[in-house]
This record gives C-alpha cells, structure tokens and sequence, in this order.
C-alpha cells in the first residue's frame, strides 16, 4: 500500500509558531490551527493568570469535552435514526 503524502506548514497559535505535518489539506491544518488559537484566546480572557502551559492543558481538557459530547448526540441521533427505520 503507498504511503500518502505529507503536507508541512507553519502555524501560529497563542503567538508561537508550530510546524504541522500531516496527510490533511494545508487548509484543514490551518482551520484545525485557527481553532486552537482561538479557542486559547478566549479561555484566556476569562483566565488572564494562567501560562501558556496550563492554558494548552485547559483548552485540550475543553476540546476532548466538546468532542464527547459531540459522539453522545450522534450516538442519539443514529439510535432515533434506528428506530425511525424499524
């Protein structure tokens, strides 16, 4: 099987220049990037005293939450899909 080809961008987020590689779009590295960035800032506003360290743990914390919730709604909405179809 052939391996994909890897794409290599420079990122910036929470002002610190990250290089991505991956076998996504450069596009989609960057929104996946734009939403780190921002999704810091605004955790940031409401925690003006945390460094840049314990803020990467918050916002990581935040994003696994919103995606837990995330597969509970599809989990829902396939079950209601299921029954629909019965």
């Amino acid at each position: 099987m052939a391996e994909q080809e890897k794409n290599r961008i420079s990122v910036e987020i929470y002002g610190h220049t990250y290089k991505m590689v991956g076998t996504e779009t450069t596009g989609h590295m960057r929104l996946v990037a734009s939403i780190v960035d921002d999704k810091m800032r605004e955790i940031s506003v409401h925690n003006p005293s945390l460094d840049s360290a314990k803020l990467a743990v918050l916002t990581a914390v935040n994003s696994v939450h919103e995606l837990l919730q995330l597969k509970e709604q599809v989990g829902a909405l396939e079950e209601e899909l299921k029954k629909l179809k019965d």
